[in-house]
């Protein structure tokens, strides 16, 4: 730009959110105001590392969250997509796409300096690969409906398993991240259940397997498929005796429901389950490696749930 100034990166074609940005950044020290009117010219020729991008929501062009997963890799930038104000689930999937975080119309100045302050740097980057809908897909489609309230099937397989509808290995791997650092935060309980069973099922029965989990789950709880046999459950507020009743009621479901694998045995299910805080655990990868030390212990022992 020639002045030594960082730029505020406006995609939208909104001008009332140019020139409340334009306004916002008069009372910012050391940043202009630059308009794009699609993501195509920043990926083309991507910004220098301290530039801010605005994603406008309303832009034409694209899901707005898919036009976020486009710029993960290309800059460094940190990058908030301007939603409405009254949309509370926009947040948790824009910082999966790769977003520092959202901001929420009318956009004033001291909420975008609040952002800029209290963020250092742009998000991890996205996994480049990820794995991979009724009842099922109550869960995901909760999240992952677009801001103008139409559902997004792009969305939806970026983030969830195409055979059970649960989330898929890439989202676990954020949420996981997510919820632990909360739980430390908080100094609240956080559970990691992983359950499997041996051998392969058909389709129909993994998605009745997940029919039961969701079943037996709160709102707040996060089920995902790990492997073509393994699960992941997260389960915040919750310590080892509830997430072990959520365990065993899975396997005596499943059970009644007579769920069998592709040769026609009963599903033989194990359970391991991890749970914080404890003092060997400081890392989402400690919390993740007991529970699944938890799980090969449950196999050995012919099924059944073990907890550490």
């Amino acid at each position: 730009m020639g002045d030594g100034l960082r730029a505020i990166r406006v995609v939208s074609h909104d001008d009332s959110l140019l020139a409340s940005v334009r306004h916002a950044a008069t009372l910012l020290d050391g940043f202009d105001v630059v308009a794009h009117a699609t993501v195509d010219e920043l990926v083309a020729a991507p910004p220098v590392a301290g530039d801010v991008i605005l994603l406008d929501a309303w832009m034409r062009g694209g899901n707005v969250y898919e036009q976020c997963r486009r710029l993960v890799g290309k800059t460094r930038c940190r990058t908030w997509l301007v939603v409405d104000h009254q949309n509370q689930l926009a947040e948790p999937i824009a910082r999966f796409c790769g977003a520092t975080g959202v901001l929420r119309r009318p956009l004033v100045p001291s909420k975008l300096r609040e952002a800029l302050e209290s963020s250092f740097g742009p998000r991890p980057n996205l996994p480049q690969e990820a794995r991979g809908s009724d009842k099922l897909a109550a869960l995901p489609e909760r999240l992952l409906t677009d801001l103008a309230g139409k559902r997004d099937e792009t969305l939806v397989s970026a983030a969830t398993d195409p055979e059970t509808s649960l989330y898929n290995y890439a989202f676990l791997n954020y949420k996981l991240d997510e919820e632990f650092k909360r739980a430390k935060r908080f100094g609240t309980p956080l559970s990691v259940v992983m359950l499997g069973f041996e051998g392969a099922a058909e389709p129909s029965v993994l998605k009745e397997l997940a029919a039961i989990f969701l079943e037996t789950s709160r709102d707040t709880d996060v089920l995902g498929r790990f492997d073509e046999n393994t699960f992941l459950f997260f389960l915040p507020h919750t310590g080892l005796d509830g997430a072990g009743i959520m365990a065993r009621r899975v396997g005596e479901m499943a059970a009644q429901r007579g769920l069998s694998d592709l040769v026609g045995d009963a599903l033989q299910i194990s359970v391991g389950i991890a749970t914080c805080p404890a003092p060997d655990i400081q890392r989402r990868e400690d919390l993740f490696s007991r529970a699944r030390g938890a799980l090969l212990a449950a196999r050995q022992q012919g099924g059944g749930v073990v907890a550490v």
